[in-house]
């Protein structure tokens, strides 16, 4: 418990590489392997190591108990996603699927979005963002995937309010936070100025 206080006031601080250093520590305490993973990935995207922190979710979806597996697989995913890696993404967040319960329709409509980055064709996306809509966990980081969605749904009104609302709040409250979905808020960012762009084309 004391390596992780000195973790979260590493990343607060935005000293990742320490808190890289502490992680590391945990991980060969051998307590909550999986949770301590985590906690070095998140530190990796901190330093902009992708590849590192790729490495780390692997490990911490193999070792995690059943419980945990699917936020692991997840989280892997969306890296995955977000680095360009959409094929890859596609399995681990159907595998986190296949894991998950209450977040199962976040992890499913994320899948659609890789599987459209990877130049699959889809169906409709109405359900995938109904269920989303519905469902809590469509509140959080689901306002930045139902942003997506919308966005790939031609929705531009729904996308510029979904992406605005997890802009919002993943920059005002805890580092540790916002270094984990730095890629997610770069994404809604260029989506936002997208739409800025649009709305301002179609004044004219």
């Amino acid at each position: 418990m004391l390596l992780r206080q000195l973790y979260l006031s590493q990343m607060e601080g935005r000293n990742f590489a320490g808190a890289l250093e502490v992680a590391e520590q945990m991980i060969t305490c051998n307590v909550m392997a999986d949770v301590a993973r985590q906690d070095a990935a998140r530190a990796c995207l901190g330093l902009g190591d992708e590849q590192g922190a790729i490495q780390h979710l692997r490990l911490a979806s193999r070792v995690s108990p059943p419980a945990r597996r699917a936020f692991h697989l997840w989280t892997l995913g969306s890296v995955l996603y977000l680095n360009g890696k959409p094929r890859d993404a596609v399995g681990a967040l159907e595998r986190a699927a296949r894991w998950g319960t209450t977040d199962k329709p976040l992890y499913l409509a994320q899948a659609l979005l890789a599987r459209i980055a990877a130049g699959d064709t889809v169906e409709s996306l109405d359900r995938a963002r109904e269920e989303l809509e519905e469902s809590p966990c469509g509140q959080g980081y689901g306002q930045f995937v139902l942003g997506e969605l919308a966005f790939a749904d031609k929705d531009y009104d729904a996308a510029r309010r979904h992406l605005s609302a997890f802009v919002r709040r993943t920059t005002g409250g805890r580092v540790a936070l916002e270094v984990a979905l730095a890629a997610e808020i770069q994404r809604a960012r260029r989506l936002l100025r997208l739409l800025r762009g649009r709305s301002r084309g179609s004044q004219q």
